[in-house]
């Protein structure tokens, strides 16, 4: 029984890997549990959003990603809102993460018990494998405080301990469990290498790593990419939370996977409106192996545990969900689900399950403006061929039409497929124009006959 567990474990990740080599060679998609459930996640519920991906969505989506504070224990009222740690008079700090004798964060077992007995996240990163999926964690910058503060020796750094490496003058303003690391320091480098060796172990195969790219932390940042250089496991290495300053872009593309281009999004129309502006600022710099991430996908029950507002389905009306989901994959962001799966009504299934758009995502090339006046905006992006996918937005707040010349797009006669819709439109000469709802969106794919 258990060879056989093994066996289509292999089969499963063999599938995976054929549908995307390389390192995010295409945006990555998956799940990640911070918009549901804040920093209260538990194996269980990790587990069942897995179980429903592999069961329900199948089309590109592969990450399951643990997020925010999985080696604290949260107590009574930390529920909601980020958890601070006290500390003691002698230094010491409450409640005490999960951590190992070389200062590294280990899960913590009341949320993950499965990771008793010192097998970290290996046994929940094994299940997430033998569903065909891949396995994710989120990571705070820098060394645990309380590593400092234990002395905790450095693996592969003798003599070193994390007081040694800490930069105490770098600190999160909005958690107190971490310092910096100060790079130029011999252990630092180090303890980094120790961090992806033990990732790698668990079968981790994506790490956000937050609070270093507001303020952009580029020391750090090469020393996790050398550290995954050197781990032996493909790791995606996703840069958070923005705004990540353009003046860096050439640097995070050489050292990232994916980076934020703007704070948390939330299910806000003001905060969709922000979106495509901060969007046009990155315009041409994705690519393979490195994507400006317009944040997480706020579709669905959400904030069932924190960290923002009551438990809800997304606010966003119908028309902003799709609008929501039609610019996430004509721009080629990468697509991580905030909502908590097991609770998707029709509705989210179908936003999530459409082939034909998703392929806009992973296989479009080139996303660009071509227009934005007058409560309108029109992106553009290759479709192999000489087709192109263009995606039609109204983002007055009332029912207009939305035009497209033609000639912008360098074709006189075309025929027009929806893609929501998944039917053929018809044959266009010089121009093709739709009413659409206020803050709604169309999405075609329109081929040059």
């Amino acid at each position: 029984m258990r060879r056989g567990y093994f066996v289509v474990a292999l089969l499963m990740s063999v599938r995976v890997l054929a549908q995307q080599p390389g390192v995010a060679s295409k945006p990555p998609m998956g799940w990640n549990s911070y918009n549901c459930y804040g920093s209260a996640v538990h194996e269980d519920e990790v587990k069942a959003n897995a179980d429903y991906m592999a069961k329900n969505l199948r089309y590109g989506w592969q990450y399951v990603v643990v997020d925010f504070l999985w080696a604290y224990d949260n107590p009574p009222g930390s529920l909601i809102g980020n958890p601070f740690q006290k500390q003691l008079q002698d230094g010491a700090y409450i409640p005490w993460l999960a951590m190992d004798a070389w200062g590294r964060l280990v899960p913590n077992t009341n949320k993950f018990p499965s990771a008793f007995g010192g097998g970290g996240f290996r046994p929940l990163s094994d299940y997430v494998h033998s569903l065909g999926l891949k396995f994710g964690i989120h990571v705070m910058r820098g060394i645990p405080r309380q590593a400092v503060w234990a002395h905790s020796p450095v693996l592969g750094a003798d003599g070193i301990t994390a007081d040694r490496i800490a930069d105490t003058t770098s600190i999160c303003p909005w958690m107190n469990h971490m310092y910096g690391l100060d790079m130029r320091k011999r252990g630092a480098q180090e303890y980094l290498n120790s961090l992806l060796k033990l990732y790698a172990e668990w079968g981790v195969d994506f790490i956000k790593v937050d609070d270093i790219a507001r303020p952009y932390s580029a020391a750090e940042i090469e020393g996790y990419k050398k550290a995954i250089d050197g781990c032996g496991r493909p790791i995606v290495l996703s840069l958070s939370p923005g705004e990540t300053p353009l003046k860096d872009s050439t640097h995070v593309v050489q050292h990232a996977n994916m980076w934020r281009m703007a704070d948390d999004f939330w299910d806000s129309w003001k905060e969709m409106l922000k979106m495509f502006d901060y969007a046009k600022s990155w315009e041409g710099v994705g690519g393979p192996g490195h994507w400006p991430d317009c944040d997480m996908i706020q579709i669905g029950k959400i904030s069932k545990r924190g960290p923002v507002g009551p438990e809800r389905y997304s606010r966003f009306t119908e028309d902003e969900l799709v609008t929501h989901m039609t610019f996430w994959c004509i721009y080629r962001s990468p697509l991580m689900l905030g909502g908590n799966l097991p609770d998707n009504r029709e509705l989210e299934n179908k936003l999530f399950s459409n082939e034909e758009v998703l392929r806009v995502n992973q296989e479009g090339a080139a996303p660009r403006q071509l227009y934005k006046q007058d409560g309108s905006m029109v992106w553009v992006s290759e479709a192999g061929g000489g087709a192109k996918y263009v995606a039609l937005f109204n983002i007055s707040d009332a029912e207009k039409e939305v035009a497209l010349d033609l000639a912008l797009l360098g074709m006189k006669k075309v025929k027009v497929r929806d893609l929501w819709k998944q039917a053929d439109v018809g044959v266009f000469k010089k121009k093709y124009s739709a009413t659409i709802h206020a803050h709604g969106a169309i999405l075609l794919k329109i081929i040059a006959i």
